[in-house]
């Protein structure tokens, strides 16, 4: 495993991280808590240091197994959370959103309560959680810089969802020079993170970029196949079958990626997205222990080529050759879509 650090800071996290999302939650499938800290502990057996989990996940759930499975080995790890969703007062209703909160009051209190569930005094990263650009003003990060000051706080992100609002939030992680953006973003959706990764050398700015969803939700991975029935209350159902349809189209396009019994599809995404620097660690979605020692290992494999990158950026100018609908228009929209029509850009499709 390779390390890189964020921003400016000291923190530093692995090139593969564990996207906790899959704890405290049955969207990624339905584990024990005993099995969801086995998981976690495994992970850090197989050099992951970085664990990325939220508030929201599993309401508090999520940031509870974090902290009990890593209670012993803190210091070796970096742990990130998010906060801004109020579920303290709300019923979760399926996959919709929550009422945000993204106040200064707010933040602290549901930092204090975080940090209880994770059991520890200190998160590595604190980011605002799909907070829309009118959201985070002057008082907001004045919050966020005194919560650093006081060494609760090591370093501070905005985590962006694609199909609530991107463009302009992103624009301004990235301005106002916040330690990490996290984004979808993978090879074949490139969207955001293709576009912060320009903000960056634009501005000449310090914010590194945390991918995730790097593998499009099964396809790059290879997990979901023409034959996979998704079930109801897998997250990735909510893709039309066309979306689908189409991924395993464009996946024979860049089969010339995969190095036999040296770097697999799965892996091949994640270096991918570790070709710039500026990405400071990709978060894909563990469901077993398996994908953890095949994805973790992908910091560790041949690197991709100039070469190789620049083929694939040909062929994603080309839509890899695929002509047919993918269904996903109404799905890709940043606070209503106009900002992303205007620059020119497609955004995710989102988890």
């Amino acid at each position: 495993m390779h390390y890189r650090t964020l921003g400016d800071t000291d923190v530093e996290v692995s090139e593969v991280g564990f996207g906790a999302w899959v704890v405290g939650t049955d969207w990624w499938g339905d584990r024990s808590e005993e099995q969801a800290i086995r998981m976690v502990r495994h992970a850090v057996d197989q050099g992951i240091t970085f664990f990325d989990t939220g508030d929201v996940y599993g309401h508090g759930a999520s940031e509870e197994i974090i902290g009990e499975a890593l209670a012993d080995r803190r210091e070796e790890v970096t742990i990130g959370t998010k906060v801004g969703y109020d579920f303290y007062n709300n019923p979760q209703a399926g996959h919709g959103e929550l009422p945000k909160e993204i106040t200064p009051e707010w933040i602290e209190t549901a930092l204090d309560r975080s940090l209880d569930r994770l059991d520890t005094d200190y998160v590595d990263l604190l980011q605002v959680h799909n907070a829309n650009v009118d959201e985070v003003d002057a008082d907001v990060r004045e919050t966020l810089d005194e919560l650093v000051e006081s060494g609760r706080v090591d370093s501070i992100g905005w985590a962006l969802g694609p199909s609530i609002g991107w463009l302009a939030e992103g624009e301004a992680a990235v301005e106002q020079e916040f330690d990490a953006v996290q984004t979808v973003f993978n090879l074949f959706e490139q969207g955001p993170g293709t576009h912060f990764l320009d903000a960056v050398e634009k501005h000449d700015a310090d914010t590194s970029v945390l991918a995730r969803v790097p593998h499009s939700s099964g396809l790059l991975n290879e997990q979901v196949t023409p034959d996979t029935e998704l079930g109801e209350g897998d997250h990735r159902s909510h893709r039309p079958q066309e979306w689908y349809e189409t991924g395993w189209d464009k996946l024979e396009a860049i089969r010339f990626l995969e190095r036999d019994g040296e770097r697999t599809m799965a892996q091949a995404a994640i270096q991918w997205l570790l070709y710039d620097d500026a990405v400071a660690s990709v978060t894909p979605t563990f469901r077993t222990t398996d994908d953890i020692d095949a994805w973790a290992a992908a910091s560790d494999v041949a690197p991709l080529s100039d070469e190789e990158y620049q083929r694939v950026q040909e062929l994603h100018a080309e839509n890899f050759g695929v002509t047919r609908d993918d269904g996903m228009d109404s799905y890709r929209s940043s606070v209503g879509g106009q900002d992303v029509e205007r620059a020119g850009l497609q955004p995710s499709a989102g988890d």
